[in-house]
Formats: C-alpha cells, structure tokens, sequence
C-alpha cells in the first residue's frame, strides 16, 4: 500500500533520501558536539543527500561521471574548509553543500522529478533556517543521552535485520526477528519518553512528568515518586505524577497493539478506554486539589536502551510466549490468564506482546487476548500499589488507592460492556 501510494513523480525514491537524511544527521549529531569539527549537523544531512541525489542522476543518464564527480566536489569543500585557518569565520560548508545541493534538485527537476524536488527543497531550507535551533538542541544533549541513542541504533539497524524471521521450538512460536521486533518497539517507545523527560524538566510540570515517566517505565516512575509520599509538601504532586504514569501504560498499550496486531484494537480500545476515562477523571480530581507551589525532583531512570536490558526483555517475552502457547494449549484460557496475573506483576509489556503474537497466529481469540492483557495490567497495578504503600506511607496509599482503584473499576465496566 506505501509503495502504491509513493509512485509517481519520484515520491517513490523518497524512503531512500530520507533514509540517506536520517544517516547523515546520525552522523552530524555526533560532529556538532566536537568544537573542532568544520562540518556539523546540517552539513552531513545536506551531503548524504547530495550522494543519493547525484547516485539517481547518474542512474538516470547512465554516465559514470557524476558520482566521482559529485565526491570529488565535496572533498574539496571540506579541503578548502580545514585550510582557512582563521578559526572566527564560518568556513561556509553548508553554503557550499547546499548549492551543490540545489544543483542537483535542478537536475532532477529536468527529468519529471519536481513533486520530489519541492520536498526535499523546503527540507534543505528548514535545515539552514533552524541552525540556531538545531545547535542549541544538540549542543543539550549529555553524552548518556548519546549513548542511548546510538544502543537503539544498535538495537534496530545492526542485531534487528540479521535475525532470521521463521518460526522455531514447539507451537512455532520462536521467531528470532519477531521476538527482537517487539524489544526494539518497547525500546523504542520507552527512549522517546526517556529523551524527551531529561530534555524538559520541570518546566512543564508534575502532569508531562508522569505522562513521560509511564512512556519510559511507569514502574520506576512509580518507586521514584512513593519516595516522597511521606513528604506533606510534595504527597499530592507525587500521587498525580503516579497515576498519569500509570495511565500513560494504557495508551501504551493502544499504541503498541496498533503496531503489533491492528485487527485486535475494535476489541481492546473500548476496554482500556473505559480504565483510562474513570482513572483519570480521579487523576484530575487529585491535580485539582494539590498544592500548585511545590516542586518535584526530575527522576532518575534507567536508560532503557541498554543491551542488557533489551537481552534481558527479548528473553522474558520469548519465555512468556512459549509459556503462553503452552498453558492455552493444555489448560485452555484459564493457564494463560493465570501465567497474565503472574507474569504482569512484574512486566506488563511482555505478556501483552505475546497475547497479541499468539493472536495474530490465530492461536488465541480476541477476548482471550484482551482478557490476558487486561488481568495483566491489573496485576502490574496492584504491585505497584503495594510498592507506593510500602515506600511512600499510608497517606500516599489513600491517595492513590482512589485513582487506582478507579481505573480498576473503568476496565471492570469495559470488560463488562465491551469484553
């Protein structure tokens, strides 16, 4: 369907020129940071697609010439850059790269290619407008923030595409790059929210906290907050950010499933709709009365790219699913809710992946599927109950009790109405 959508005036080459963007700007993020660099973030991005841009011409009017010639260009622009040794001048590397650039979008214009050229055109202009912009944010980045990236990159572009995708083990339930797919989705999701919460702060307050902290883990983000639940000034913020965090999962969860099997969402919409309405109708009831002047301290969470904790999830999600197709084959849906209510105290992510792989396999029904994840997610939330009740004190539990339990009760009535 993509592919039918993108023919035509060469829209179907733009994957690749975004792709070529997306390497250059890998590559560019890393560049900007070092002082000693003549090209940055927006010169990379210009020349990976200067390299496919000139590689489609030469494709085109099948002359050997124009990528050598489109290197050798480049290599003296960045030759004539290192040799200006006056270090307070701009040795004008994207200037040079950009005209090459437009060049090239003028070639291609020629030969029918101008939908294409108008798009990348308004990107190379963007990418020269917001320099300051583009700086500034790189500049912002730590070197953990880096390094969480370039673990994803790993996750995805290196160990991603050579697994094999075939069907292993009993019930064929093993497969290698599925199972990796689902680490790099959670992964994935969990370093935006990761990104995004060490970027803003608290300059946007406790609700975009948790909102970012139930994207990451709102496990941790839980047993972060309980920490201050004993504290009279910071108990009311504490409980919001719990609960938006916790709220956040069911969203997650939509997400994900949207991704993973889009056929079952009619069935599992309703359900974890109906939880996230009646949760936080309490959620805004407790922001509402809180006490507005307090601050709460950013979290500290783990990293959630790391190898080892991408390994560690990719073996409990083939465990969980093997377990699953197991306990559904021999005790029907009784052994998988049991193995849900089990397996979600801990992680929520994994048996409901697998529910949604055992489904799409047609190994599972809908509401078998929508039942595992729902008893899940309950189980996850009264661990994390009991975690908030046992760190942060009777007061915080009260609170939180009311805003738990009603997103208890709103996926009760879901499963009821719409299970």
């Amino acid at each position: 369907m993509q592919e039918l959508f993108l023919q035509g005036n060469g829209l179907e080459y733009l994957p690749a020129f975004a792709t070529s963007l997306a390497v250059g700007l890998l590559v560019g993020v890393e560049r900007e940071r070092s002082p000693a660099a003549k090209a940055g973030l927006r010169t990379f991005g210009l020349v990976a697609m200067l390299g496919t841009l000139l590689a489609l011409i030469s494709e085109r009017t099948t002359s050997a010439w124009v990528l050598p010639a489109g290197f050798i260009a480049v290599a003296a622009i960045i030759v004539s850059a290192y040799m200006d040794d006056d270090e307070s001048e701009d040795p004008g590397t994207t200037t040079q790269a950009a005209l090459l650039l437009c060049f090239g979008l003028g070639t291609v214009i020629w030969y029918g290619f101008g939908t294409l050229a108008i798009m990348l055109a308004i990107t190379m202009t963007i990418l020269l407008h917001y320099k300051p912009e583009l700086q500034s944010m790189t500049k912002s980045l730590s070197r953990r923030d880096l390094q969480s990236m370039l673990q994803f990159a790993v996750l995805s572009f290196i160990i991603l595409p050579i697994l094999p995708n075939r069907d292993y083990g009993p019930y064929d339930t093993l497969n290698p790059y599925q199972t990796w797919w689902m680490v790099v989705l959670i992964s994935g999701v969990s370093l935006a929210g990761y990104v995004a919460l060490r970027g803003v702060g608290q300059r946007y307050g406790s609700p975009l906290l948790g909102f970012l902290g139930g994207l990451v883990s709102s496990t941790a983000t839980t047993l972060v907050y309980a920490r201050y639940g004993k504290n009279p000034a910071l108990s009311g913020l504490a409980v919001v950010v719990i609960l938006i965090a916790n709220l956040v999962v069911l969203i997650r969860l939509c997400v994900v499933s949207s991704v993973v099997s889009p056929a079952i969402l009619p069935h599992l919409v309703p359900v974890l709709a109906s939880g996230f309405v009646v949760g936080a109708t309490a959620a805004f009831y407790w922001w509402c009365s809180m006490n507005r002047m307090a601050e709460l301290p950013m979290p500290e969470i783990r990293n959630p790219t790391e190898i080892k904790t991408a390994l560690s999830f990719g073996a409990l999600y083939a465990l969980v699913l093997l377990a699953a197709a197991w306990l559904s084959d021999i005790a029907g849906s009784r052994g998988l809710y049991l193995l849900a209510f089990v397996s979600g105290l801990t992680d929520v992510d994994a048996i409901s992946l697998s529910s949604l792989r055992l489904f799409e396999q047609g190994k599972l029904l809908a509401d078998q599927a929508v039942m595992s994840i729902t008893i899940a997610y309950l189980s996850n939330l009264a661990f994390k109950f009991g975690l908030l009740a046992f760190i942060g004190g009777k007061a915080l539990a009260r609170r939180a009790a009311v805003g738990m339990g009603a997103v208890a009760i709103g996926l009760g009535i879901g499963m009821l109405l719409f299970g």
